[in-house]
């Protein structure tokens, strides 16, 4: 049997070095290095109905650290009336593992979170906004200039503590409410936001409708007002496009990636919706670019069997379950 996963883990390690080989020919316009931002403890883990221990948490976020993504989204501080599943946010902060030269960040939504978010040391955290006036209204009950509004204070704030603020555009390529949402309002959104003083402008798929011309001629528009140097993708998998997604902002200068562990997470308003791009997928594809990232595929498809288990289910992740026998 152990014959057999070492043949199996010499296949996979042949089929990965003749992707290589086959991406130097054709990736000249790609870029060499992608920053993977990790989201699964936190948009990952966000809407699941059973608390998952704090300790399980802990180690899923310690085995990220290991496997070396550089910037780790642990939780974010939200009132736990509304995120339950983030109630434990700060006793998280307090028991990681931390490692030199990881980010460990939380998502604010206003001051006092920011502040409580401040208080348990993070490194960066990050505002979220929408594209969608409807999806706006009711995912955090105001309007898209209201939000913007709200967020100032908390730039403000972030300044005089010289902590990076990152910023989330959602429903870029499609709304759940809405159905179209054009390129030049999510423009308009991402400037906005880059202007008030977030240095990196997430734009998420929210409901992964989007298709790769659809991104391409999504980036090309941002692009008119954010430099692409300060652009991210955030790409959901429902419609089975987001590496696609992926590679055409790839191709258009992007060099920013959420992904989440596992494929762990999902938009609760779109039925079916299959979770986040997978990151052991994205690093997969990223190693057959011969694009460096910086982290450890096998400790990440480890993690992702972790949390997996402890959840109780299979990996959503095509990479996880492929190299699952090698491990």
């Amino acid at each position: 049997m152990a014959s057999c996963f070492g043949r199996m883990f010499s296949f996979y390690k042949i089929c990965l070095q003749q992707t290589r080989n086959c991406s130097t020919r054709f990736s000249t316009d790609l870029p060499t290095f992608v920053k993977i931002v990790e989201v699964g403890p936190r948009d990952g883990l966000q809407n699941e109905k059973t608390f998952v221990p704090t300790e399980t948490k802990v180690e899923f976020i310690n085995k990220l650290s290991d496997a070396g993504l550089p910037v780790i989204e642990v939780t974010s501080f939200v009132s736990p009336k509304w995120v339950p599943q983030m109630a434990d946010n700060a006793e998280i902060l307090k028991s990681i593992r931390r490692r030199d030269g990881i980010i460990y960040s939380a998502l604010t939504p206003n001051l006092k979170g920011f502040k409580d978010a401040v208080s348990c040391g993070v490194n960066e955290v990050a505002i979220f906004g929408a594209a969608s006036e409807t999806f706006s209204k009711k995912n955090i009950n105001c309007s898209i200039s209201e939000s913007l509004n709200r967020f100032e204070e908390v730039m403000q704030a972030s300044k005089e503590v010289q902590i990076p603020v990152r910023g989330y555009v959602s429903c870029v390529l499609g709304c759940p409410y809405e159905k179209n949402v054009s390129p030049e309002k999510v423009a308009q959104v991402a400037k906005q936001m880059f202007d008030m003083g977030c240095y990196e402008i997430s734009l998420g798929d929210t409901i992964g409708v989007g298709t790769p011309g659809a991104m391409k001629q999504l980036i090309a528009v941002v692009t008119k007002h954010v430099p692409i140097q300060n652009v991210a993708v955030h790409c959901h998998d429902t419609y089975g496009q987001a590496l696609a997604n992926i590679l055409a902002a790839l191709q258009m200068g992007v060099s920013v990636v959420d992904s989440s562990t596992a494929g762990l997470g999902g938009c609760p308003y779109a039925k079916g919706a299959s979770g986040n791009v997978a990151t052991e997928d994205v690093l997969y594809m990223l190693d057959g670019l011969g694009i460096k990232s910086g982290v450890d595929l096998q400790k990440t498809v480890e993690a992702g069997r972790f949390i997996s288990q402890a959840l109780g289910r299979s990996t959503h992740s095509k990479v996880g379950q492929a190299m699952k026998s090698s491990l």
